[in-house]
Order: structure tokens, then C-alpha cells, then sequence
């Protein structure tokens, strides 16, 4: 028998039986619109985190930390992430740009708001980035030492702007208070009024061989020395401000290791506010004490190091070289493109997972095309005889039923790809406008790429296939004698 005779066959035969066969195709209809809406929820959320990882530029996007030591014994001495470091850096090959993470405290006031978040310091080369370049309204700033700022949208908020683009042009005075070591240092020498010498005067030195004395005085002193240093740091602090005009209003980015702070200054303007002294802020002043830069080295040009680089890195230069020859330099990596092989990875068992449910479905579903192919072959004795008497060979029959359990299985998935799609489509609408009233920016949570819909018609028909073996050779048995005389 050719194809046109089998295909003739197996539909003149649904249509003989179309309420059995209607059930058998809706059951293969459900359970492929299962499959394909569970994954295409995976396929949607793996599509967003690619979109977004693309819009940034985080493929190309790769950090450098120091390496901390390992333990208390480690005697190994670390490479410091300073300038110099930075200059190794760019000359790697497939590096384009290099630039550090740089942020401090600041304090901004708009006519009668005043608000304290986080600066950061950044080029006009790096702000030109994907990372950064995401600007709502306004533009960059025009170079490192221009009066400009870049806010974020939730900066605008809490100054108590309502509208981004009236900020724009607008004069904003930023200032920060430093604490100098010499304050510390001074205060050490002269603290409200008594000086050091005065404090030696108390001192009983013919009571210094009397061990507890001299414990007593060591203590006493220590305590009052630390405290006058730190009152002096602490206390008497420096106002540093300066004007910056308006000039950019971006997103507002919260992703993992990304740290892109609410308020962004060239980097030439920054450097007012961080080369006298240290920030208000204890956290700052601590992680100078733990990198070992509070005391500054005289030859270390810009007084401390950086916590974090980021690398801007050539897209067609594989990233796993550049890591590994940061690596051998001494430092620590992390790469957006290695953490997003991670998460493919989990998506594909993710995917696996929700196939598996929407494949029990489909098993279930064949069931019903078995006990439909069965009924059949009992209804058909008669056909089934006449063909092996016209001269159809054993595989002519099972070829046959084989075909028909194919067409269902075809049917069905066709029809589940399109019904699993148009679920989706509502529950990506209602998802929508639910997000819209809630703020969030819109996404779409589902996606049905190509390879899905192939997948689900190689899995669809290959099931109904499976399923109409045991009937295609039941049917192929029968003898054609036996069942001409039944009739």
C-alpha cells in the first residue's frame, strides 16, 4: 500500500468512529498542551534572564576581586588590586576597558530634601557601557571632570520629585564628611583642654616598680588613647561639598554581584570627596583596617586599593583565557558568562522536570489510543481479511495501524500545541497587567521557541507511534480465513 492509500484508510476509518477518536485526540490534545505550557513557563524565564544579561552587557562583563588568605597560618602575600594591577590588566588581550569599583557615602540636598545613599565613582569611557549606559531620561556625562551626576529613579523618589525629567538640569548640592587621621592624631595630644603632658604629670613614676601600678596606668592610658583618636576621627570631621548639575536618571539595578549605586559622579569630580580623609561611614573605615589601607603606604599613589575591578571584555575573545591568566596573576574572578552556563544548566533539569509531568500525561493519553486501536482491530476483522486476500502483506497491516495511532498522535499535537499556546497567552496577559498595576516592568514569563514545538511533535507522535505497536501486530496476526468466516 502506498502513503495516499494509508492516509485515505486511517482518516475514512477516525471518521467512521468520531466520538471514539475525538476522545482519543483530546486526550493527546491535553496532555501536549500540559507539556508545552509547563515548558514554556522554563523557556520564558530562561529567555528573560538572556534578554537581560544581553541588555547590560554582561556576557562581556567580568570581575576581579583580591584573593583574602585562606587561613590564619596562609604566609602567602596576595597581589594588591591598585592601579598597577589595573594597568596589567588592560593590557591583556580581549580586554577593552578596565575600571574599579570606587563607591563612598554621600549626602545629597535638593531645595529642602536632604538625603544620604551611595556614590560611585565611575570614567566617561566606563559610564558608555552597557552596564551603565541604561539611561531613562537625560544623557551621560559629557567627561571625568564635568560638575555632573547621575541619579537613580529611586533617588528621585526620595527627594520627592515626581517627575524624572523636571530633575534634569537641575542644580543638586552633594557634600560628604571625612574623617583625617590627623584629627585622631591630634586629639591624641590635646583633648578638651588636657594635654598629653598634663596626663604624663599624673603619672607616679617612683610607683612604677609596683607591678599592678603599672598595669593599672597601662590600661588607663591605652583606653585614653584610643578613645581621644577616635573622638578626634570620629568628631571632628571635614565638610566636603560641591555643586553637580543634573544631568541623567537611570533604572534602578539590583542583581546579584552587580554593584551599580543610586548615585553615579565623574571620576575626576569624585576624587574631592575622597582624597582627604575617610567617609562617616563605619563600614568604610573598617574595610580599610581589614585591606590594610588606613594607614596609607607612601607608595601607593592613590592611598588604598580597590575591593572590586570590573573588565569590559571583547565578545568575540573567549572569556575562560582572560580568566585564567587573571587567575595566574593572583586574583579572583567571576564571570556573568560562567554563572549563566550555571543557570542553563539549571533550567535544562528544570525543563526535564516539567517534561516529565506533562509526559505522564501523554502515557495516560496513549493509553486511550491503544484501547481505541484494540476496538478497532475487533470492529475491522472483516477489512483486515479482505486486504490480506487482495495480497497485503503482515507489515501492510501493522504499517496501516501503525499509521492511524500516527495521525492521532499528529492530530492531538498539533491541536495541544496550539491550545498549550493560547494558555499561555492568557496567563501571560493577566500576568501582565497584574505586573503594570504593581509597577514592575513588563516581561514575558512564556515563550514557545521553535525547538519546543518540534520537540513536542516528535514527542507527541512518537508516543501515539509507541502506543499503536501492540495493536499494529495483534492486527498483523490475524488470520484472514478465520476472520472472513467469522463474518
Amino acid at each position: 500500500m502506498t502513503v495516499p492509500d494509508m492516509l485515505r484508510i486511517s482518516l475514512g476509518n477516525m471518521w467512521r468512529m468520531k466520538l471514539r477518536a475525538s476522545l482519543t485526540v483530546a486526550g493527546v490534545t491535553i496532555a501536549i498542551a500540559a507539556f508545552v505550557s509547563m515548558i514554556s513557563f522554563g523557556a520564558g524565564n530562561q529567555q528573560n534572564i538572556e534578554r537581560q544579561y544581553n541588555d547590560l552587557g554582561l556576557f562581556t562583563t567580568m570581575y576581579v576581586y583580591p584573593k583574602d588568605k585562606s587561613n590564619g597560618v596562609d604566609t602567602i602575600v596576595h597581589p594588591k588590586l591598585d592601579k598597577q594591577a589595573l594597568t596589567r590588566f588592560a593590557k591583556i588581550s580581549g580586554v577593552n576597558l578596565v575600571y574599579p569599583y570606587d563607591a563612598f557615602s554621600i549626602k545629597i540636598k535638593f531645595g529642602d530634601s536632604i538625603i544620604t545613599s551611595r556614590a560611585q565613582s565611575i570614567s566617561s569611557e566606563a559610564i558608555q557601557t552597557k552596564l551603565y549606559s541604561r539611561i531613562n531620561t537625560g544623557k551621560t556625562f559629557d567627561s571625568d571632570s564635568s560638575k555632573q551626576i547621575i541619579i537613580s529613579s529611586e533617588v528621585v523618589k526620595q527627594l520627592g520629585i515626581a517627575v524624572p525629567d523636571s530633575v534634569i538640569g537641575k542644580k543638586v548640592i552633594a557634600y560628604v564628611h571625612v574623617s583625617q587621621i590627623d584629627s585622631g592624631l591630634a586629639h591624641i595630644l590635646v583633648d578638651k583642654g588636657e594635654s598629653l603632658l598634663d596626663r604624663i604629670k599624673k603619672i607616679h613614676f617612683d610607683s612604677l616598680l609596683n607591678s599592678r601600678y603599672r598595669a593599672k596606668v597601662i590600661r588607663s592610658e591605652v583606653n585614653s588613647v584610643i578613645r581621644r583618636f577616635l573622638n578626634g576621627f570620629m568628631n571632628a570631621q571635614e565638610k566636603l561639598t560641591d555643586t553637580l548639575v543634573v544631568c541623567g536618571v537611570r533604572d534602578v539595578v539590583r542583581s546579584g554581584r552587580m554593584k551599580i549605586e543610586p548615585v553615579i559622579i565623574p571620576i575626576a569630580t569624585a576624587e574631592r570627596f575622597r582624597s582627604n580623609g575617610f567617609s562617616q561611614n563605619p563600614v568604610e573605615i573598617f574595610s580599610a583596617m581589614s585591606s590594610g589601607t588606613f594607614l596609607k603606604e607612601s607608595d601607593d599613589i592613590n592611598g588604598f586599593s580597590y575591593s572590586q575591578v570590573t573588565l569590559d571584555l571583547d565578545s568575540h575573545t573567549p572569556y575562560q583565557s582572560i580568566k585564567d591568566t587573571i587567575e595566574h596573576l593572583g586574583y579572583k574572578t567571576f564571570s556573568f558568562a560562567e554563572q549563566f552556563k550555571e543557570i542553563q544548566k539549571f533550567f535544562f533539569y528544570f525543563d526535564i522536570g516539567l517534561g516529565i509531568i506533562g509526559l505522564i500525561a501523554l502515557i495516560t493519553a496513549s493509553l486511550g489510543i491503544v484501547n481505541t486501536m484494540v476496538m478497532s482491530i475487533i470492529e475491522r476483522k472483516r477489512e483486515i481479511g479482505i486486504l490480506k486476500s487482495l495480497g497485503a502483506y503482515e507489515r501492510d497491516i501493522g504499517i496501516l495501524f501503525l499509521f492511524e495511532s500516527g495521525m492521532i498522535g499528529l492530530i492531538g499535537t498539533t491541536l495541544g500545541i496550539f491550545v498549550g499556546w493560547t494558555i499561555t497567552r492568557i496567563i501571560s496577559m493577566v500576568a501582565q497587567s497584574y505586573m503594570r498595576d504593581q509597577g514592575i516592568p513588563d516581561m514575558q514569563l512564556f515563550a514557545l521557541p521553535v525547538w519546543l514545538i518540534l520537540i513536542s511533535l516528535a514527542v507527541g507522535i512518537g508516543v501515539s507511534v509507541l502506543a499503536g505497536f501492540y495493536p499494529a501486530a495483534r492486527a498483523s496476526r490475524i488470520d484472514p480465513v478465520e476472520a472472513l468466516r467469522n463474518d
